[in-house]
């Protein structure tokens, strides 16, 4: 397994993504916005770009993100 592109550290089990969020000119260089849901396993992956948003404390924090499956949730694409 490879490490996902981006992983992002969040506070929150909801979080939001579209894809361009550091990109400069904004969401019409990324996708639509999708909505996600950290579940027990404290992370999630986006459908679109496969940036990982790991939920900080939770059980995915500080692990190598490359020993860690897909966990898709939201869009399915």
């Amino acid at each position: 397994m490879i490490a996902p592109p981006e992983t992002v550290r969040v506070s929150a089990r909801r979080v939001a993504c579209d894809g361009a969020t550091d990109i400069p000119g904004g969401a019409a260089l990324g996708h639509p916005r999708v909505f996600l849901q950290i579940d027990e396993e404290g992370y999630v992956d986006c459908g679109y770009c496969d940036r990982r948003f790991v939920l900080i404390g939770g059980p995915a924090d500080g692990v190598d993100q490359a020993t860690l499956p897909d966990h898709p949730d939201g869009a399915s694409v």
